[in-house]
């Protein structure tokens, strides 16, 4: 049996994902919040599984200084994209890689543009898309690279088929999930915009600006 957690931070509006093949007896933690880690450390006692890797969807040091903890507190890997520069990284991956927890598998897609080491996680029906994909938003080009960003989301993500559940890295204002097709049509940043437009609009106040 595997179950699935969402996790949420109030102080950084924050959410992290827990993974567990309670049959396997292992499991996976994306994104920690920072001071979250005896949160997870009990989930993980209480399930009676082990944490074999915590994967990162980007780089920024409160969740990389998080990760860390976590993988020195339970001997896990941390999992990371190799673009963003971070140090520490076990397992390395990028687009198309794949990633087994007990008898699951989630796939890579490389969606750099927020920072340059931006990675989203598909599995079964849902794909956590960190900062890159935001519900009705997206976070904020990283390095000026807005139009990498537009290239990552409207090709690598909003090409999912409309049903998949999509877990963003925060909500400021507490939703927890939307779905591809409700994003490709709703979201501001993106529907009916095209690529100059959008490189504009990241200009604009109410963009999602620091993790």
């Amino acid at each position: 049996m595997t179950h699935f957690r969402q996790l949420h931070e109030p102080r950084t509006h924050a959410y992290a994902y827990l993974l567990a093949d309670t049959d396997r007896r292992e499991a996976i933690v994306i994104d920690p919040a920072p001071g979250q880690n005896t949160l997870y450390l009990g989930l993980l006692d209480e399930l009676q599984v082990r944490l074999t890797q915590v994967l990162l969807t980007h780089s920024h040091d409160a969740h990389a200084g998080s990760a860390a903890e976590l993988c020195r507190a339970t001997g896990a890997l941390c999992v990371a994209s190799g673009r963003g520069g971070m140090v520490g990284i076990d397992v390395v991956v990028d687009d198309h890689a794949v990633i087994p927890f007990g008898d699951e598998l989630l796939r890579c897609r490389a969606t750099p543009g927020h920072t340059p080491g931006c990675i989203s996680y598909l599995w079964r029906d849902r794909v956590f898309t960190g900062d890159a994909l935001l519900i009705d938003d997206c976070g904020m080009a990283g390095a000026g690279d807005e139009g990498l960003l537009f290239d990552s989301v409207t090709r690598k993500l909003l090409t999912l088929p409309d049903e998949t559940l999509m877990y963003p890295a925060h909500d400021f204002v507490g939703r927890r999930v939307s779905c591809i097709g409700e994003q490709r049509e709703v979201n501001p940043r993106f529907a009916g915009i095209t690529r100059d437009e959008f490189i504009a609009k990241q200009a604009q106040p109410g963009i999602y600006r620091c993790a």
